[in-house]
């Protein structure tokens, strides 16, 4: 909506008398579908800080109907080469884009040196992070956006358990087909990432792709998948027995419950995201198996599945309402089977709003 990207920006001008910029040129497309709602392959935009009237946007003549509509309220221009010309519609007003800020974090050496013959007299300074500042902080319209994706993904495993897709015999792989096909048949736009299915041994490695592996009765069987509406991801981890679970199964599985219960409830704004990561992981540790569980409890989700902040011992600064995160907790037992559940929450005031609603029962079929 024209409304939500025109507050996005007036909160971007902001930052930007701040850093005492006069404009900056935003170059990656995720960050210009945040500010603008385009969704084409090429694009450029010039956010000036005094206010919409010298701010431009720049297409190519692919997207000329695609950007009347949906970037109907700003100056459209159009060039091959957006950023290189808008860089040069900078120089050629250093009154008004005298100082100019850049996404350094996303301009290789040759483009820096493409712009900055460009901007010519326009002092270029780098920028990096600006919008992926704003990012963090989610509107209710995305949040609306990550629970439609949520919702997709949930429908989808209740219609993949339900019609049988999940049995012995079937591969890795199929299944991984299946519940992406499905996911799009419950309004997902895309897979967020290439699902994760991992059965038996395979379930101990974190990241598996899957194979032509083929289930087998008494198997654990990970599933880790998302889907995607208006742009925004879903990120979910269940776990599936195929038969009636083994003891060191179920105690793993327990495990891992009560320590992604205790990271979720961790999930508060001013918590610091070290913090958040030594509440769950205290859990697994005290039951003997902290070095099973060797990567951080979560991650940022938003327009790009893995986004900040980071929920790791290693991570820096607070959570802040508004936030979307994973809480991802996992035991791995190499050679038997691991065993990880996720969720995606966003961070309110009293407590964190799930929006994976997925049973976290070890699901037995």
């Amino acid at each position: 909506m024209p409304e939500t990207h025109s507050r996005r920006r007036a909160a971007l001008r902001s930052l930007l008398q701040e850093a005492e910029l006069d404009a900056l040129l935003v170059t990656d497309l995720l960050n210009i579908r945040y500010l603008t709602g385009f969704t084409g392959s090429n694009a450029a935009l010039l956010v000036h800080a005094g206010g919409e009237e010298h701010t431009v946007f720049c297409t190519d003549g692919r997207y000329t109907t695609q950007s009347s509509v949906e970037v109907p309220d700003l100056e459209r221009v159009m060039a091959r080469a957006s950023d290189v010309a808008l860089a040069a519609r900078a120089s050629g007003d250093t009154a008004h884009y005298g100082r100019s800020g850049f996404e350094s974090q996303h301009v290789n050496v040759d483009q820096y040196e493409s712009l900055k013959r460009e901007f010519g007299a326009v002092e270029l300074r780098r920028t990096p992070g600006l919008v992926e500042g704003l990012r963090l902080i989610k509107d209710e319209q995305e949040i609306d956006a990550l629970r439609c994706a949520c919702a997709a993904a949930d429908r989808a495993l209740a219609d993949l358990i339900e019609h049988g897709g999940l049995r012995p015999g079937r591969t890795e792989l199929e299944v991984a087909r299946d519940l992406e096909n499905r996911m799009l048949e419950h309004g997902s736009t895309g897979k967020s990432f290439d699902s994760i299915v991992a059965a038996g041994a395979n379930s101990a490695i974190p990241h598996h792709q899957p194979t032509s592996a083929v289930l087998a009765t008494g198997d654990l069987v990970k599933l880790d998948f998302g889907a995607t509406a208006g742009g925004y991801h879903s990120d979910m981890t269940r776990m599936v027995v195929l038969g009636r679970p083994a003891a060191w199964q179920q105690e793993i599985y327990e495990l891992v419950r009560r320590s992604q219960a205790a990271g979720s409830r961790a999930v508060l704004p001013g918590a610091e995201v070290a913090d958040v990561d030594k509440a769950a992981r205290e859990v697994i540790v005290s039951a003997g198996h902290g070095e099973h569980f060797a990567h951080g409890l979560g991650h940022g989700v938003g327009l790009e599945v893995h986004e900040a902040p980071s929920l790791a011992g290693t991570g820096v600064g607070t959570l802040s309402a508004g936030m979307a995160v994973t809480v991802e907790p996992g035991v791995y037992l190499a050679g038997r089977g691991g065993v990880r559940i996720e969720d995606t929450l966003v961070v309110r005031d009293a407590h964190p709003e799930l929006l994976t609603l997925s049973t976290k029962e070890l699901v037995v079929v």
